[in-house]
Formats: C-alpha cells, sequence, structure tokens
C-alpha cells in the first residue's frame, strides 16, 4: 500500500455512494433544516462519489 490517505479517502467515498445507492433502492427521506431532499438527486450524487472512489482506487494502486 503506497498511497494510504487516498485508499481510506477511496473507503469514505465507497461508503457515501453506499449510503446513497441504499436511499435510491429503499427510498429514504432526507431532512436538513426542515427541507426535504427528493430521491432524485441521490442519482448524480451515487454516481459522482462511485467514480470518485473507483478514481482514487485506482491511483492507490499505482
Amino acid at each position: 500500500m503506497k498511497r494510504p490517505f487516498t485508499t481510506i479517502a477511496a473507503v469514505f467515498f465507497v461508503i457515501f455512494s453506499l449510503m446513497h445507492f441504499l436511499r435510491l433502492v429503499f427510498g429514504w427521506e432526507v431532512t436538513f433544516n426542515g427541507m426535504t431532499f427528493p430521491i432524485w438527486v441521490s442519482i448524480p450524487a451515487f454516481m459522482l462519489t462511485a467514480l470518485l472512489a473507483l478514481m482514487l482506487w485506482l491511483e492507490s494502486r499505482k
């Protein structure tokens, strides 16, 4: 493991991506400061965090 902090960041992005995916599957409602976020917000968030996790994981393997 040459880049431990890159790997740690990738793990965090995997966790965030998994939470967005689970929100899509189970329809969990997210409310922040009285404002409810629609489910569709998790689609680009899932895609972005999954892509970042993949890119960080590939970088950590170099």
